[in-house]
């Protein structure tokens, strides 16, 4: 890849706006011969040179009126004054008069930039002189064009701070223009980004944007970037990758060692517990015909004429590479490689050879030759319930995982991320559970695409640390694909901080980028963004059991003053708590008077069951909160009371499967939160083999809800 990076003066600017349909100054050189103004009318006149980016600072801005001899002897004096940039010319613009209120910012600006990782993007906020400082109290709106209508452009600027000003929406004001200039404003950004791309423009940057007298908005100055780029890419991953990995038909193994509790050693264990086909397991011993009972090849070389579905690389990184770079000379031997070892392009990596394996698969795609699809480096293995195909390098002691086939795909930068999930919930039914390490080749893109291929998928759960180059872009749009065949998409990015980012480069090689950027993209792709990793795992357990819907009204039932009060505080933004009709507080009444817990109970949602709710007042009563308006019910139990039976299996498994039946019925969202100790483990386990949602507090509960609800 070539670039040459050249400046875009703001003569250029205005032509490019223009022919979008923006409203810019009548402008025009003075070296270039009549010029559109009346003598004495007031000018602006600007010093154009090559990478000028701030002509105030430099003494190149004269305001004044249209005199021409005049003018020429002004621009001569500017020339001077930036003789170090190469001069264009002296510019002379119209002195827009344009609408100030007092106290308040009304100038914008406008970016318009191709980001490598995102695409095209504008970003929209406060400008002027202060618009860093504005910035930290109204950040600035970001757009990703290929995810973005100006339609929905204009929504988030209601909303802002700069919207609001400037649509007369604050205390005190009034409009400064109306909704059908600004989205024509829009529209016509939205066009200019076409005439940029044909131009090689990488940046614009439109500082002050002003509302004229008439309302239009005015970009009073703009500069930019042109970058003419020669770049050829090579083909994509065979994507039978897909079904190689988490259905094979046959799979090798080369790093097994004769020692207990190795790395190789332990993959091969969980392998050996799958429902691998009788025969299809093999090893790469060299000089070995059979090992631990499994036959064995001698090299890598061995594959070319008797090739497998899956090659799993359990070596030290020099010797990773070998293998890779010998099944690449070689033109075939496994359909998907996953790589084990780390030591390539993460900081321990100190011989480059993560370069080396990126060139060589680079070189045989681009030249259209056959390349194995490689997940890794660094990765810690998948499971694959269909199979019950485990390659986790982690005894089955420490993990132990039920196949549990169902609509649940998990991918994961961090392995260590992933296992400490599949720990805490192995309830989730799952179509796939993949650490896919440091994307060298395979993406997260790509995984996103493999999931998109499975029918079987209907919710994705990512961690991320960091895109490789240029793969935002392609992950918001398989989002966004994923979310049009109406799949859900929840994503926890690690590395926000600079302290984060440096951790995440570190310890796998990744590039964690601007945080806002990458959020605003993925939001608007349609990916729950979770800022938290306990929102994250709440709302994967949600999904987990409901993939479809999106709660928007929460009905409460607790045992417990504290859950019920603090449910209440917890219940506003994307969501409300529910409400109940005359008719249904009456009947709550009635219920509660058979149950004998008539003036114990205020007859209000949130409900305050009190600890002397046994099992079948809680039934009786989400029986009829789940015929109300509320989409989704939120129990609390607090198990310490005697009232409920949290000892004998018997009755868990009685209540919990009632409760099950009736939120089957009713085809609403039900989640049980247990705020007790280790004690009632068996109680919450009762709960989840029963397919209910369960949480450790009705706070975890709602952030997962919360997080669902804000899904755009």
């Amino acid at each position: 890849m070539t670039h040459v990076i050249g400046f875009l003066d703001e003569a250029k600017a205005y032509g490019l706006l223009a022919a979008a349909g923006l409203r810019v100054p009548r402008h025009g050189f003075l070296e270039a011969g009549p010029l559109p103004f009346a003598p004495g009318e007031p000018i602006v006149l600007k010093g154009i040179a090559d990478q000028l980016w701030h002509k105030s600072d430099q003494g190149a801005v004269h305001f004044g009126i249209f005199d021409a001899e005049a003018l020429k002897a002004e621009a001569a004096a500017m020339r001077q004054r930036v003789a170090e940039h190469p001069w264009i010319g002296g510019l002379v613009c119209e002195k827009v008069a344009f609408k100030r209120l007092a106290g308040l910012p009304t100038e914008a600006l406008v970016s318009l930039k191709r980001d490598p990782d995102a695409g095209w993007l504008v970003v929209c906020g406060i400008g002027g002189l202060q618009a860093d400082a504005w910035a930290a109290l109204a950040p600035p709106l970001i757009w990703p064009i290929a995810l973005t209508t100006p339609e929905q452009a204009l929504d988030d600027l209601r909303a802002h701070w700069l919207g609001r000003t400037w649509l007369g929406h604050q205390r005190g004001t009034e409009a400064l223009t109306d909704e059908t200039r600004l989205l024509a404003f829009l529209q016509g950004l939205w066009r200019a980004v076409e005439g940029l791309e044909k131009e090689g423009v990488t940046l614009l940057e439109l500082n002050p944007v002003v509302l004229d007298g008439e309302g239009l908005p005015t970009a009073l100055d703009g500069v930019g970037t042109v970058e003419a780029t020669a770049a050829t890419t090579g083909a994509a991953p065979d994507p039978a990758w897909y079904q190689a990995l988490l259905n094979p038909r046959s799979l090798v193994i080369a790093g097994v060692s004769s020692r207990e509790g190795t790395v190789g050693r332990i993959i091969l264990e969980n392998v050996r517990k799958s429902g691998l086909p009788e025969g299809s397991l093999r090893l790469i011993k060299p000089g070995a015909h059979e090992f631990l009972g499994l036959p064995c090849l001698a090299t890598v070389a061995d594959l070319a004429a008797d090739p497998t579905d899956q090659l799993i690389l359990s070596l030290p990184a020099p010797q990773t590479l070998e293998a890779v770079e010998q099944l690449c000379r070689q033109g075939g031997g496994a359909t998907v490689v996953y790589l084990v070892a780390g030591g390539l392009g993460d900081g321990a990596d100190t011989d480059g050879l993560g370069k080396r394996l990126v060139a060589c698969l680079d070189e045989h795609r681009r030249a259209g030759k056959w390349t194995p699809a490689i997940i890794g480096p660094n990765g810690l293995g998948l499971f694959s319930p269909d199979l019950a195909l485990n390659t986790l390098f982690i005894p089955e002691v420490k993990l132990p995982l039920a196949a549990r086939p169902g609509h649940v795909a998990l991918a994961s930068q961090s392995g260590a991320f992933l296992i400490t999930r599949l720990s805490r919930r192995p309830e989730l039914g799952l179509r796939a559970a993949v650490a896919i390490g440091n994307q060298m080749d395979l993406r997260c893109s790509d995984f996103l695409r493999g999931f998109a291929s499975d029918p079987a998928v209907k919710v994705v759960g990512v961690y991320l640390e960091g895109f490789a180059p240029g793969d935002l872009k392609a992950t918001a749009e398989a989002a966004k694909d994923l979310r049009a065949s109406g799949r859900r998409v929840l994503v926890y990015k690690g590395g926000r901080s600079q302290e984060g980012m440096a951790a995440a480069s570190s310890h796998t090689g990744a590039l964690a980028g601007d945080h806002a950027l990458q959020a605003a993209v993925l939001r608007r792709a349609g990916v729950m963004l979770a800022e938290r990793m306990e929102a994250f795992d709440a709302a994967l357990a949600w999904l987990g059991a409901y993939p479809e819907g999106r709660p928007a009204s929460i009905a409460i039932m607790t045992n417990a003053g504290f859950e019920s009060v603090a449910s209440a505080d917890l219940l506003n933004g994307p969501f409300r708590g529910a409400k109940l009709t005359e008719a249904e507080t009456a009947a709550l009444a009635a219920t509660l008077e058979a149950e004998g817990l008539t003036g114990l109970v205020s007859l209000r949602l949130p409900l305050d069951l009190t600890p002397m709710a046994n099992e079948a007042a809680y039934l009786a009563t989400a029986r009829l909160l789940l015929a109300t308006e509320a989409e989704a019910v939120v129990v609390g139990l607090v198990p310490l009371t005697v009232r409920l039976d949290t000892q004998h299996p018997d009755a868990i498994q009685a209540f919990a499967s009632a409760l099950a039946d009736l939120t089957r019925a009713s085809g609403k969202w039900v989640g049980v939160a247990v705020e007790g100790g280790h004690l009632y483990d068996t109680y919450r386990q009762g709960l989840r083999a029963a397919g209910l949602p369960v949480f450790l507090t009705m706070e975890e509960a709602l952030e997962g809800l919360r997080l669902i609800a804000s899904e755009m």
